[in-house]
C-alpha cells in the first residue's frame, strides 16, 4: 500500500478470494445494489486486509490511493494540529467507509487513522474506482447517497453539539447502543474506551465524567465498560434523542 504505514507484521491480504470479496461487497450498504457486472469489475480492484490493534492505516495528509471499508472492527480518525497537539476526531465502524469524499476530490486525507481493535477492511484500489465511477452510472449513485448520508451525518452531529449538552448526547448515544445491541436493553457494554467515546461526543473526558454522574439521577449506573439503563423512558425524556435515536 503505497501511502498506508501498516507493518507487514501486523496485516494479512487476501489478494485472490474473489467471491470472499464480491460476498463482502454485497455486505457492505454501500455497495450491496450494484449490478453482477459492476460487482465483478470492483472485486478486481479490491481486496481484503486484516489488520492488527492499534496499526496506523493511514497519515494525515496521505493522498488517497485506497477507498477502505470497514468490515469488522473500529478505527479511530484523529487530526494533528501545527503545534503537534492530536485529538480523535471520529470512531469509524462497521460498514462505515474511509476516504470517500477525499478520494473522490482527489485531495489528501484531512484524518490520520488507526485501528482500535483487531479489524478486517475491504480495500478499493482508487485509480480504479475513479476509472469506474466514469463509467457506470449505478456505482456513481451509490456512491453519491453514500456521500449524502455522510454528509446528513456530518449535520446532524453539528446540531447535536450546537442543541444538545454532553449529558444529553451521552444518554441519546447509551439509548442507541441499547436498541443496537439488543432492542430496549437495560444492560450493555460500551464498545470502546472511555477517551475514545469522549471524542466521539466531542467533549474531554473530565466532561464525560460529570455526564455519567449527572445521569445517574435518570436511572444510569456503571461498572467499567458495563451500563446499566434502569429508566429508559426517563432518560429518552431528559435526552429528547432524535427519531430511531440517530
Amino acid at each position: 500500500m503505497s501511502n498506508s504505514v501498516m507493518q507487514t507484521d501486523t496485516v494479512q491480504y487476501n489478494h485472490s478470494d474473489s467471491p470472499g470479496i464480491i460476498q463482502a461487497l454485497r455486505a457492505t450498504p454501500l455497495l450491496r445494489d450494484l449490478p453482477d457486472p459492476v460487482m465483478d469489475r470492483l472485486a478486481a480492484i479490491s481486496k481484503i486486509v486484516s489488520v492488527s490493534e492499534d496499526t496506523e492505516i493511514c497519515r494525515q495528509g496521505d493522498s488517497a490511493d485506497q477507498l477502505f471499508i470497514v468490515l469488522e472492527g473500529q478505527l479511530a480518525g484523529f487530526s494533528t494540529a501545527p503545534n503537534g497537539t492530536t485529538a480523535v476526531v471520529e470512531v469509524i465502524r462497521s460498514g462505515e467507509t474511509l476516504g470517500l469524499s477525499a478520494l473522490l476530490a482527489r485531495l489528501p486525507r484531512l484524518l490520520g487513522v488507526r485501528t482500535v481493535t483487531s479489524s478486517r477492511l475491504l480495500s478499493i484500489e482508487a485509480r480504479g474506482l475513479l476509472t469506474l465511477v466514469e463509467q457506470e452510472p449505478s456505482l456513481v449513485t451509490a456512491l453519491l447517497r453514500a456521500e449524502a448520508n455522510e454528509f446528513r451525518a456530518l449535520v446532524r452531529q453539528v446540531c447535536d453539539l450546537k442543541l444538545r449538552t454532553t449529558a444529553q448526547r451521552l444518554g441519546c448515544y447509551l439509548l442507541s447502543l441499547s436498541t443496537e445491541q439488543k432492542a430496549n436493553a437495560t444492560a450493555l457494554r460500551l464498545p470502546f474506551d472511555k477517551r475514545l467515546l469522549a471524542a466521539r461526543l466531542g467533549c474531554r473526558q473530565e466532561n464525560l465524567s460529570r455526564a455519567f454522574a449527572a445521569l445517574r439521577g435518570f436511572g444510569v449506573e456503571t461498572h467499567g465498560a458495563r451500563v446499566i439503563l434502569h429508566d429508559i423512558a426517563k432518560l429518552t425524556a431528559y435526552s429528547e434523542p432524535d427519531e430511531g435515536f440517530a
